[in-house]
């Protein structure tokens, strides 16, 4: 009761409003308070969502923006006829995945009319030396007619014409079966529904397989003759022993080193250096040597799958002396190799798995052991997975796959480089069956050196290989030889 009283006498002394008073004269003033916090409040919104909405579409677009590149990029890439897997054995024209590019596609207006120019000339030229080369077939003149395909083929080396003309006239006029049926598989390559080529291909090519099964057949025989030589030979442990430099020697000589074979065979006996070479040449011996004694002392007689590791270690060895930092390791930059763009860095670790399982699938091990050799060979310089070293890692695998199944180590003479190399671009284009038909040659003729060196009262010299002076070296070396 006091305090109601002493409340009612304050208000009424100091005039203090009542709330709900209070409330009512300054409800106008509330509202306009109230409304314009609002207002800045919806005024914030809506700026942030703006901003937030511009910030999008800049997102997008930079989105848009990366596509439209991809999109330029692989239509590039489309032209440079790129290929990201490992090549298989009936599809085998591939390019680069990250950095092939067709330099035409930046050529100007002007500079690529030229061009087509230049082409379409090219081709008209091509085409009438091609008529001409026809007729001189028919009259009988063969050499000029040779001469003439010669010339249309160098003009323009895709057209299909021109292709399955050629493949004709060595069907017909040289009987070289293997070689018409290659030009007849080119021009298909070019021009799929050519039917004069497609007719001529499928004549020609169960004959030509035909072949190939005769050589492969004719060089197992040589091998279980070989196999049946025993190990108390002594023509056969130095021979063996002769293979060995002989293989070095070789194997070297198509990457370029200059050693000859009493020098390679002089490091590899006694690790002195020979004058006039570089420190580089007798680094490259060494490794190979290191590489040859790894695959003879661990790889060869081991049961079980070829591995990643496997590889690594081969290569490790191949580099050791040459480049300690890249030996073993997969490369992180691009490579080029003369007309071929190995795949991209970053794709090599992938492929190398792909190509690991395709080497121990029982599709390729069921293959006939020259052909499975050749394609792993093939396979494996196609990748390029090293920055160096790479050819050599490739035949030493080839090699391995080889002995495995009772074959010596293949040679390739450093005289048939050349060979070698366009055999490799034919494989590129679209054909690895010439490839494969070399490697067997190859082994054909290691073997026959093998036979004629182990078999008495021989009347005939097989030739291995030759230095300058046009004589083969036999020598002796103790726990050198391969495979022995």
């Amino acid at each position: 009761m006091a305090a109601s009283v002493f409340k009612a006498a304050l208000l009424s002394r100091f005039n203090f409003p009542s709330s709900k008073y209070w409330f009512r004269v300054n409800m106008n003033t509330l509202t306009l308070v109230a409304v314009f916090a609002l207002g800045v409040m919806f005024t914030c919104i809506v700026s942030i969502m703006t901003l937030y909405i511009q910030k999008e579409i800049s997102f997008m677009e930079v989105d848009r923006t990366k596509e439209d590149l991809i999109a330029n990029r692989r239509k590039i890439l489309e032209k440079s006829q790129k290929f990201v897997m490992v090549p298989g054995e009936s599809q085998l024209s591939v390019g680069d995945t990250e950095l092939s590019v067709d330099p035409a596609a930046y050529l100007s207006p002007a500079a690529e009319t030229s061009k087509k120019k230049n082409k379409d000339a090219n081709t008209l030229e091509a085409l009438g030396a091609l008529h001409a080369a026809v007729e001189m077939q028919k009259s009988g003149k063969h050499s000029k007619a040779l001469k003439l395909f010669s010339h249309a083929l160098a003009l323009d080396p895709e057209h299909p014409d021109i292709l399955n003309h050629y493949g004709e006239f060595l069907e017909e006029t040289e009987r070289n079966l293997l070689d018409a049926d290659y030009h007849y598989s080119r021009a298909l390559t070019f021009s799929p529904n050519h039917m004069r080529a497609l007719e001529n291909h499928q004549r020609t090519s169960p004959i030509v397989d035909e072949l190939d099964n005769s050589l492969l057949k004719r060089i197992d025989q040589k091998r279980d003759d070989l196999l049946n030589t025993p190990d108390s030979s002594s023509g056969l442990r130095r021979i063996k022993k002769e293979a060995y430099f002989q293989y070095i020697y070789h194997t070297l000589g198509i990457e370029g080193n200059t050693m000859t074979l009493a020098q390679t065979r002089t490091i590899v006996e006694t690790r002195m250096a020979v004058g006039g070479k570089s420190i580089m040449e007798h680094n490259e011996v060494l490794g190979l040597d290191a590489a040859l004694k790894y695959i003879n002392s661990t790889l060869v007689h081991r049961i079980g799958a070829i591995t990643f590791e496997d590889i690594l270690e081969i290569h490790r060895r191949v580099l050791g002396f040459v480049d300690l930092f890249e030996g073993g390791r997969l490369r992180s930059t691009q490579v080029f190799v003369g007309n071929h763009i190995p795949p991209g860095p970053s794709e090599v670790q992938l492929l190398m798995k792909d190509f690991v399982r395709w080497l121990n699938s029982a599709e390729s091990l069921s293959q006939h052991p020259i052909r499975f050799a050749a394609l792993a060979h093939y396979k494996l310089v196609y990748i390029h997975p090293f920055s160096d070293g790479n050819g050599r890692t490739s035949r030493l695998l080839m090699n391995l796959i080889l002995m495995q199944s009772g074959y010596p180590p293949v040679i390739i003479r450093k005289q048939d480089r050349a060979k070698y190399y366009d055999y490799l671009q034919q494989a590129n284009e679209g054909d690895v069956r010439p490839f494969i038909r070399f490697i067997a040659h190859c082994a054909e003729q290691t073997l026959d050196v093998y036979l004629w060196a182990t078999t008495e009262h021989r009347t005939s010299i097989a030739e291995l290989a030759q230095e300058d002076d046009g004589k083969t070296i036999i020598v002796d070396q103790q726990n050198c030889c391969m495979g022995g």
